[in-house]
């Protein structure tokens, strides 16, 4: 091949975000080339911004004003002389119009054709074409009527259970399990809104829906002269709300035939179409009681990079970003299939602000404490576009960071998985860092009995908060006094108080100190229903965690938010950051816990009114998307009264009793907090019976 024919690709612009964005960015620097980062206002001062050698804004927070945007994004490219685009995951990755747009600005499209991308970024396309090339698909439709009345007709033929699915979706968003006829149209709805909201196309599909299938995919790699490979398997079979947490390569318990078979299925689908870069695809498999893989169909093919490739290059050495600006430049891959090994095994896990207890609702905010596990090359990888202090926003995924183990087997990497979990520190929004640690240790994960109904089978025992300790209590009074709301009583160290330096004199100490009296405090914390107190004696320092005091002492710190505290002969460590508004809540790690904590002083503010009862609060951060009843209206338990979005995601709003609409404190387009009452609802009104 002529060098001429190889495009210079000196400055490559990101159009994306986050953990990705950082991903690609590491990438360029390697391989010497210079990065655009794009932010919006939300994005500001955000770590990719920061990683880029240039920068530059694109609109306001919402994705549609700025990540979605194709002619803003075109012009960011051109105005930086950016000479490709690379689109990362989500957002406009797989949107043959953004593809095309590069072509028109004569801009490199980092990632396949617009027309590849049209074939199989349309799962109902890539169905047709896997159907012309006799690969089994899961019973169903992707027809071109989408009205109403006609999915509906298609759905009682399918069968319910079922699933309605985006057509132009990703990452599990616009997806709807339908169980019942009666519950199709409210799920399409929904359905429709999302889809058009995350991908710009409210095309959707019907599939039937396998309760307890395994989810595998095959990574495949093109270049612009016809070579196709495949880089092995992976299993995503862990999910909660269709989004995968836990992926792992090679996939287990599959037999050497099926990972054949799977391979050579996924280098024809790509070569059907003239594939080029990075795609993965996609297939569905009844998961049999052993843990193995029955019959394996067809579901989709992804035009783009995956969020869990970083598994694939455990197991192969290989950096895929790398690869996809090689294959862009016009190069040949790097290596041929017979070149390609795999080596040992990899599990990646998505750390994400959600709250597990609360069937997984995202969650947002300043995260006060951020410490990742420590990498270390070829066994641990943490990929992250967070640092301590950023803010999680309810525009964007809920993905705070990935990470990636390598063991020399399944067992291995599962272990190191689990200590890089036990490393790991996170405060502020609520996470899934202690779900992912019972995860990794449930008996059906340990022996590959994996399934897409795990989670949802096992999620009482994965959510369930852990009993509070007597250690956590103790904890939460040194967080009180150490940097909480009696910090200004200005307790000391005992032991530094006997340090050759310090004052003894009780003079010396604001501490409450009586002449007549010790002085005590009560400390009332609560959790969800658990109400408790903890008497507290200042000085000198002790608490009674049941009636008889005990002493304790506050050891010296790195940080005011760090904890030590000597009692009944053993030291308790943990961390702990408070949040005063809008009521003061205790944010307490330790070695075996995370807790959220809500102080009960009954001074404390952000206590409910006498109208709480009769409120309807956000359950989350986000944007009011949709109002379906207005002042007045009656309404019945559990009928329909608003929808929420965050984090691409919806949650309907309820009814939570028959009642009549009093006030609605809220329009559509409105941006909510969590706990912002957002209507008022009276009693029904009773009429009396005519005479």
């Amino acid at each position: 091949m002529s060098i001429a024919t190889i495009r210079p690709l000196s400055k490559i612009l990101v159009a994306n975000r986050g953990e990705i964005a950082c991903r690609v960015i590491a990438t360029c620097r390697k391989m010497g080339i210079r990065s655009v980062a794009v932010y919006s206002e939300a994005d500001r001062s955000a770590r990719h911004v920061q990683l880029a050698d240039e920068a530059i804004a694109i609109g306001a927070s919402e994705p549609t004003a700025s990540y979605l945007n194709i002619s803003v994004l075109i012009a960011a490219a051109t105005s930086t002389g950016a000479q490709a685009i690379h689109p990362g995951y989500g957002f406009l990755s797989e949107n043959p119009a953004f593809a095309q747009a590069c072509e028109s600005a004569g801009i490199v499209f980092i990632g396949p054709s617009a027309q590849a991308i049209e074939a199989m970024g349309s799962k109902s396309a890539a169905k047709e074409i896997m159907q012309k090339a006799g690969v089994p698909l899961v019973p169903g439709y992707n027809g071109e009527d989408q009205s109403a009345e006609g999915l509906l007709a298609q759905a009682l033929k399918v069968g319910f259970p079922l699933l309605i699915k985006a057509s132009a979706g990703g990452g599990g968003r616009g997806i709807r399990i339908v169980r019942a006829a009666e519950e199709f149209a409210a799920a399409l709805s929904s359905c429709k809104r999302e889809s058009l909201a995350s991908f710009g196309n409210d095309h959707v599909l019907l599939e039937r829906y396998l309760s307890s299938a395994r989810h595998i995919e095959v990574q495949v790699f093109g270049d612009t002269h016809g070579q196709v490979v495949h880089l092995f398997e992976r299993d995503c079979s862990m999910q909660r709300r269709h989004q995968k947490v836990v992926e792992e390569a090679p996939a287990p318990l599959l037999t050497a035939e099926q990972r054949a078979a799977l391979g050579a299925i996924a280098v024809r689908a790509a070569q059907a179409i003239g594939y080029t870069g990075a795609g993965t695809v996609e297939f569905i498999a009844e998961a049999l009681p052993d843990g193995r893989a029955g019959a394996c169909y067809f579901m989709e093919m992804n035009t783009r990079l995956q969020v869990e490739h970083p598994v694939t290059e455990m197991i192969t050495g290989l950096d895929l970003v790398e690869w996809q600006i090689r294959v862009a430049r016009g190069e040949p891959l790097p290596r041929s299939q017979e070149q390609i090994h795999c080596h040992g095994h990899a599990i990646e896990l998505r750390l994400c602000a959600e709250d597990p207890s609360r069937d997984f609702m995202p969650s947002t905010g300043r995260m006060t404490r951020y410490a990742m596990a420590s990498e270390v090359p070829g066994q641990l990888r943490v990929d992250s576009g967070l640092r301590e202090g950023d803010t999680v926003s309810p525009y964007y995924d809920s993905m705070i960071a990935k990470l990636i183990c390598w063991g020399e087997d399944r067992p291995t990497a599962i272990a190191r998985a689990q200590q890089a979990l036990a490393q790991t520190q996170l405060t502020g929004p609520a996470t899934n860092l202690r779900f992912l640690s019972r995860l990794l240790a449930l008996p059906a994960f340990q022996t590959a009995q994996l399934s897409t109904a795990v989670i949802a089978s096992h999620q009482t025992a994965l959510t369930a908060p852990r009993p509070l300790s007597e250690d956590h209590r103790v904890l939460a009074v040194a967080a009180a006094l150490r940097s909480g709301p009696w910090a200004a009583a200005g307790i000391r160290s005992q032991t530094a108080s006997r340090a050759p330096h310090g004052n003894p004199d009780p003079w010396s100490h604001s501490t409450a100190f009586r002449l007549t009296a010790p002085a005590q405090r009560t400390l009332q914390l609560s959790r969800d229903t658990e109400h408790w107190s903890v008497t507290v004696r200042l000085a000198p320092l002790a608490i009674a965690l049941d009636e008889e005091m005990e002493p304790i002492d506050l050891l010296p710190a790195e940080s005011p938010r760090q904890l030590a505290v000597a009692w009944r002969g053993r030291v308790l460590r943990g961390w702990a950051d408070w949040e005063m508004q809008p009521a003061i809540r205790l944010h307490l790690w330790s070695e075996d816990n995370d807790l959220l904590l809500y102080w009960g002083d009954p001074y404390a503010t952000g206590q409910l009114d006498d109208d709480a009862e009769a409120s309807l609060t956000a359950p989350m951060p986000g944007q009011v998307i949709r109002v379906h009843v207005g002042p007045g209206a009656t309404v019945r338990k559990g009928e329909a009264l608003l929808v929420i979005s965050a984090m691409k995601m919806e949650f309907l709003v309820s009814a939570p009793r028959d009642g009549v609409v009093e006030e609605l404190l809220c329009k559509e387009g409105d941006i909510v907090t969590e706990g912002l009452i957002l209507a008022r609802l009276a009693p029904p009104l009773i009429c009396p019976p005519s005479t």
